[in-house]
């Protein structure tokens, strides 16, 4: 494995980040002892950092997995509060959940502009206090927007950025893939830690996979990538083109085969910007929410990026 300081945070990662979110209730839904498992693999593999977030329901899992080893994980969680008193509940719920003292790195989930910014800002002061006390060693945003990204570049107390990266560009939103790479590049100079995140664009890029890993970890201004993985399968894939080698045939058969599909939250407003953004026509409006064919749907991730409430992913 391969390890890097992330930043100016002093903490030190493996280039590889398990996602979390995969394993979980909003995607396979794993048992918590076979969730478990995958993520332990991976820690015997040499990955010692792992990302989720509140929403993503997978705290239990990474409890199990890290018992007993602590201290050699690093862990970052993300919570979509926006006031202090919301983000104090999401970081007190994520301490207990995980039975720590301390996350390494709690970041703003999902920022969008620099209006979302400011109006996170009581959020982002809670956090800020909360490194002072021990409570978190570094704090930083999510975000899949190129003006969330240059924004976050130029705060100073903003130790980390998690942006959306893939070589095609799925799901950036405010900008190309160009301007994102530009917006991480300068956050990089500016000493931030970055871990990228989507580098097979949301499933998208499966039958791509080693050329779209083999360009995430390409990028000299991104110290970690965080990969979705829901096997062992998945974990050895990734190792091995991180390490330069061909993943076993019976791997990369394994992965390639690994279903997608489109998923609507049920918080879905109706608003219809998929529905018009869809050239395969597989998105509709029934009873107020978006509907998707999946006799139709190319799996292109194209109506997630204009998706405002982020209802829409490819699991």
């Amino acid at each position: 494995m391969k390890y890097v300081q992330l930043g100016e945070t002093g903490l030190t990662v493996s280039r590889i980040c398990f996602g979390a979110l995969t394993i979980g209730p909003l995607q396979a839904n794993l048992k918590l002892h076979r969730g478990a498992e995958i993520i332990k693999y991976a820690l015997d593999a040499g990955i010692n950092f792992i990302d989720t977030a509140e929403i993503y329901g997978t705290y239990p899992y990474i409890r199990e997995a890290v018992n007993g080893r602590r201290e050699q994980v690093i862990i970052a969680s993300k919570s979509y509060a926006y006031s202090r008193e919301g983000m104090q509940k999401s970081l007190e719920k994520a301490l207990q959940a995980l039975a720590t003292d301390y996350l390494d790195i709690f970041l703003l989930h999902e920022q969008e502009t620099v209006m979302t910014l400011a109006g996170h800002r009581p959020a982002l002061e809670y956090l800020l206090e909360a490194k002072k006390q021990g409570l978190v060693r570094a704090v930083g945003i999510s975000s899949h927007s190129v003006e969330a990204v240059a924004a976050a570049a130029k705060m100073p107390e903003i130790d980390v950025i998690h942006p959306l990266l893939n070589m095609r560009g799925i799901g950036i939103i405010n900008g190309t893939l160009e301007e994102m790479v530009a917006a991480v590049k300068s956050a990089y100079d500016q000493g931030k830690g970055i871990y990228s995140m989507k580098p097979l664009g949301g499933g998208n890029l499966l039958l791509e996979a080693e050329k779209a890993l083999q360009y995430a970890f390409s990028l000299d201004f991104v110290h970690a990538v965080a990969i979705g993985m829901q096997s062992r399968a998945e974990v050895d894939y990734n190792v091995a083109v991180l390490k330069g080698m061909s993943p076993d045939p019976m791997v990369r058969n394994k992965v390639r085969k690994q279903k997608r599909r489109l998923h609507i939250e049920e918080w879905c407003q109706g608003c219809g910007r998929c529905v018009d953004r869809c050239s395969a026509q597989a998105l509709t409006l029934v009873n107020g929410r978006a509907v998707v064919d999946d006799n139709l749907c190319r799996l292109c991730g194209y109506c997630a990026a204009v998706c405002s409430q982020f209802c829409i992913k490819v699991i």
